[in-house]
C-alpha cells in the first residue's frame, strides 16, 4: 500500500473525515446503513463528517446539510442516473468522478478519506486523495457475484467479468493505507480475489441497546426475514420450508423489506397455499421493524452472499435464535447449536426441520439460544467499531474487534 503521510494529528483533536459511498441513505442495504451509522457515530463523537454519494433524485451536484441517525452532517450529492437493469441503484458518471472528487477534496481538505466501495465514488476519491497526500482507508461491502444478474454478463461472459471487477477492486483498494471488511471470512475472500494483504476484519457494528429482547413464553410461532427481496437472498427457500412445516404449528411469516422479487414471492406464497400466513410489509419504519424483531420466535437468513448481515445482528440484539444458510460469513454469527442452526444452502427439507426444532423446543432451551445470540452480538457494539476506525484514521496500531463475538482479539499494525 502507498506510503502516504499520516495526517490524523493529535489523538485529542477532532478529525475532518470524508466518507465516500456509491450507495447511501435513503438507499436501504447493508453498505448504505453502515456508512450512515459510521457517519452519525463520528459526528456524535465530535468529528466533522462529510459524505460523498449519488444524488437520490435527478438534478445537478449539490452540497447540503442532512440529518442521519439523529445527527447533522454535510453531504455532497453528485448528479446521478438510474441503472436501468436494477430497481433502485443510481450511479455517478465514471468519467466525471475524478473532477468531482478533486473539487470536493480541495474544498473540504479532510484529514482522512474513507471510501466504502471501489466502484465509482471510492475510486475517484482514492486517486485524488493520494495525489494530495491525504490518508485513505477503504472498506469493502461488495461481492461482484451479487450484481452480475443486473448486467449483460451471462454465461461464458460471467467469469471474465467477475475477474475484471476483482482486478479493478485490487487497484483501488491498493491505494489505501488500510483496508477493512466486516468479517474474517470476507477479509480472506478480499485478499484472495483482489490480491490484497492484511485486510482488517472490522464489524459494521450496531447500537445493541436499541433493540428489545422478549424472554416471556411465546404465544405464537413467528419466523421473520428482514432484508432486500432480491435473488441472492433466496427467500423462496424460506417460503418452501414454511410450506413443509406441520400445519398444527400455525407458523406466521413476517417478511420486511422491498425489492424486485416481491411480486414473484407474493405469487409463490399463493401457489404454495400459505399466502394467508405470510405478511409482506415492504419497506417498514424503524419502529415497526423493532416491534417485529421483539415479537418473532426465530429469524431466518437463507442468503448465500452475506459479507456480514446487519439484519442478522439486529435479530441477535433482539434475542432471537437464527436459522440460516451455511454460507459466506453467516457462520461467524450463527454458531450451530448454540444460538441457532445452519442448513446446507438449497436443502429446504433441512431448513424446515431446523425451523421445526426451534418451534417445538422447550422454553428453557429456547432461552439458552436467545441468551447466546445476545452474548455473541455483544462483540459487535458500534462503539468498538468506531474506536477502531478512529485509530485507523489517525494511523495508530489497532486491535481488530473479533467478528464472531468471542472474547479474543488479535493486534495488528495499521
Amino acid at each position: 500500500m502507498p506510503d502516504v503521510p499520516h495526517t490524523g494529528g493529535s489523538p485529542d483533536r477532532p478529525l475532518r473525515v470524508l466518507i465516500g459511498c456509491d450507495t447511501f441513505a435513503p438507499d436501504v442495504n447493508g453498505a448504505a446503513k453502515f456508512a450512515e451509522r459510521l457517519a452519525a457515530g463520528l459526528v456524535e463523537r465530535g468529528h466533522e463528517v462529510h459524505v460523498v454519494g449519488p444524488r437520490p433524485e435527478s438534478g445537478p451536484n449539490i452540497t447540503r446539510a442532512e440529518m442521519h441517525e439523529g445527527q447533522l452532517m454535510t453531504v455532497h450529492r453528485l448528479r446521478s442516473w438510474r441503472w436501468r437493469p436494477h430497481p433502485w441503484v443510481r450511479y455517478t458518471l465514471p468519467w466525471r468522478i475524478e473532477k468531482n472528487a478533486a473539487r470536493i477534496l480541495d474544498a473540504v481538505k479532510p484529514d482522512v478519506v474513507h471510501f466504502q466501495s471501489h466502484i465509482v465514488v471510492g475510486r475517484g476519491l482514492a486517486k485524488q486523495a493520494v495525489k494530495r497526500g491525504i490518508r485513505v482507508i477503504g472498506t469493502n461491502h461488495f461481492m461482484p457475484e451479487n450484481g452480475m444478474h443486473f448486467t449483460p454478463f451471462v454465461g461464458a461472459m460471467r467469469e471474465p467479468a467477475v475477474r475484471a471487477v476483482w482486478k479493478a477492486a485490487g487497484r483501488t483498494f491498493g491505494l489505501a493505507e488500510a483496508v477493512t471488511t466486516p468479517t474474517r471470512k470476507a477479509a480472506d475472500y478480499l485478499e484472495r480475489y483482489a490480491g490484497l494483504t492484511e485486510v482488517h476484519p472490522i464489524s459494521c457494528g450496531l447500537h445493541i441497546d436499541h433493540y428489545t429482547p422478549d424472554f416471556a413464553p411465546r404465544t405464537e410461532n413467528v419466523v421473520l426475514f428482514l432484508g432486500r427481496l432480491e435473488a441472492e437472498k433466496h427467500i423462496d427457500e424460506l417460503l418452501r420450508a414454511v410450506k413443509a412445516l406441520d400445519p398444527a404449528l400455525d407458523v406466521a411469516v413476517e417478511i420486511i423489506g422491498d425489492g424486485e422479487l416481491k411480486p414473484a414471492l407474493e405469487r409463490l406464497a399463493v401457489q404454495l397455499g400459505i399466502a394467508h400466513r405470510v405478511h409482506f410489509s415492504g419497506h417498514a419504519p424503524e419502529s415497526y421493524l423493532k416491534e417485529q424483531l421483539t415479537r418473532a420466535t426465530v429469524f431466518a437468513m437463507p442468503s448465500r452472499a452475506e459479507l456480514q448481515s446487519i439484519a442478522t445482528m439486529e435479530a441477535m440484539a433482539s434475542g432471537l435464535p437464527i436459522v440460516g444458510a451455511r454460507a459466506m460469513a453467516l457462520p461467524h454469527l450463527i454458531h450451530d447449536g448454540d444460538n441457532g442452526f445452519l442448513y446446507e444452502p438449497g436443502d429446504v427439507t433441512q431448513f424446515a426441520a431446523l425451523l421445526t426444532r426451534v418451534f417445538t423446543m422447550p422454553h428453557d432451551t429456547l432461552l439458552e439460544l436467545k441468551r447466546e445470540s445476545l452474548r455473541i452480538v455483544g462483540g459487535h457494539d458500534i462503539n468498538r467499531t468506531l474506536d477502531t476506525f478512529e485509530a485507523l484514521y489517525r494511523g495508530e496500531t489497532v486491535i481488530d474487534p473479533v467478528a464472531d463475538g468471542d472474547d479474543v482479539s488479535a493486534a495488528v499494525a495499521s
